[in-house]
């Protein structure tokens, strides 16, 4: 990869850091090794299941997080899932593309955990937690821990993998919010009922 300049590394970190900042969304990461850690964190005023199905609507969620093409469900037992994912990771005129075998564990009802199993990453794990708080309240978490296979200048690969995560938390956080607004307005519940009806 070219040398990149002083002035635009740091333009770049700036650009990073500074990102849909002004938003209730706390997105914090630090390297540890040749690994990125990451911690998001996001208060949301939507009931428990709605934010358990979200997380856990494994088959659409490319519909709905950005960068992602594709997610297919290869496997479900109970409450574990092997869903295969594609896209890419992308910032400014870097990209990164992502395919990836992951494993989830649900443990009910505020843990997801997902692993790599394998793909273009070295390493990847990490969970969603749901913590409810008062007045039908609750925070989601995610915190994890990336590497990519590839080699990759630790400053770049920061600004990368964080924009990249920091985008898809915010999707779901999204994608949250709007099922919680059509479900407020009586719309939602009736398509998931149509949806069940569908599937039996």
């Amino acid at each position: 990869m070219r040398a990149l300049t002083l002035p635009l590394l740091l333009c770049l970190s700036l650009a990073a850091g500074n990102a849909r900042a002004d938003d209730d969304i706390a997105v914090e990461t630090r390297w540890r090794d040749d690994a990125l850690e990451v911690f998001c964190r996001a208060s949301l005023e939507a009931p428990l299941e709605l934010i358990w199905r979200t997380l856990t609507d494994y088959r659409r969620i490319a519909e709905f997080i950005p960068g992602m093409r594709a997610s297919r469900v290869i496997e479900q037992r109970g409450a574990a899932a092997i869903v295969e994912q594609a896209g890419e990771a992308s910032f400014l005129f870097f990209t990164f593309p992502i395919e990836v075998t992951l494993a989830t564990t649900e443990r009910p009802p505020h843990v997801i955990e997902v692993r790599l199993l394998k793909g273009n990453l070295k390493r990847f794990e990490g969970a969603y937690r749901i913590e409810p708080q008062a007045g039908g309240r609750s925070v989601l978490h995610w915190s994890g821990i990336i590497e990519p296979e590839a080699s990759m200048p630790p400053l770049i690969g920061e600004i990368l993998m964080r924009a990249n995560i920091g985008d898809q938390f915010r999707g779901m956080v999204r994608e949250i919010r709007r099922r919680e607004a059509l479900r407020r307005e009586g719309v939602l519940e009736g398509k998931h009922e149509v949806e069940r009806e569908g599937r039996q």
